[in-house]
């Protein structure tokens, strides 16, 4: 005999890729994978640029939230939170910065880590890992975008269209 036990939350269901947005970052719309094979979630970041604040470590990066188009390109100053090897789904060992940052995924809000590293091959410019989604997220592989679609002028503008 099996027992389940249920937490105190209720759980949020996602697809296997949901529109997203990044509230500290002015970020209102940003296509995302959600990965459970990735442990910490990761942003598509470029022009990143390590300097020293009030003794602390700080990183400034740009943000590009169209897939397609280099237009509404955001320019963001964060502290680093932490430094991690990750291996790469081909299999190679980069050291990336760790930011934390809002995320907003299906209607509510977490806190999560997330490494920056350049996506620009990569089919979407965030992906969404499992240390994000264990705060009450469960995945379904077969759907997509239940947090509903961001409008049509930012999937235009994700696929390069004016």
């Amino acid at each position: 005999m099996y027992r389940v036990s249920r937490s105190s939350h209720s759980n949020t269901l996602t697809g296997w890729r949901e529109w997203v947005s990044l509230p500290d970052l002015g970020v209102e719309w940003l296509k995302a994978k959600i990965d459970t094979g990735a442990r910490t979630s990761s942003l598509h970041a470029f022009d990143i640029r390590e300097f020293d604040r009030d003794g602390a470590s700080w990183v400034r990066f740009k943000v590009k939230p169209w897939q397609d188009s280099q237009e509404d390109a955001v320019v963001v100053e964060c502290p680093v939170h932490d430094r991690r090897m990750v291996r790469s789904s081909s299999g190679h060992t980069q050291a990336r910065l760790v930011v934390k940052l809002r995320i907003r995924l299906v209607e509510r809000e977490v806190l999560a880590e997330v490494t920056l590293s350049n996506r620009d091959q990569m089919g979407f410019r965030m992906l969404i890992g499992r240390e994000a989604l264990r705060r009450g997220y469960i995945v379904d592989p077969a759907r997509s975008f239940l947090g509903g679609r961001a409008p049509r002028e930012a999937r235009r503008r994700n696929r390069g269209r004016d």
